[in-house]
């Protein structure tokens, strides 16, 4: 019961932990998959067709890792 406890106590103490409802961090970490599954595709068709997304996936990355750090 104390573990079931935790874990439900982590879906309000994570989210707030960063200023966020739940469902605002739901919306914030969905976003942010979609944004690492589009460029983890751009990487793939890159490894195929070297001229195509060169720049595609690292710009994302560097996107990404921009909106985590200047998040708040």
């Amino acid at each position: 019961m104390a573990q079931i406890d935790s874990f439900i106590r982590a879906f309000r103490d994570h989210p707030a932990s960063v200023d966020e409802t739940y469902f605002g961090h739901m919306r914030f970490a969905l976003g942010f998959a979609g944004a690492l599954f589009l460029a983890g595709g751009a990487a793939l068709l890159h490894a195929f067709l070297p001229p195509v997304c060169e720049t595609t996936a690292s710009r994302k990355v560097k996107e990404l890792h921009a909106r985590i750090h200047n998040r708040h």
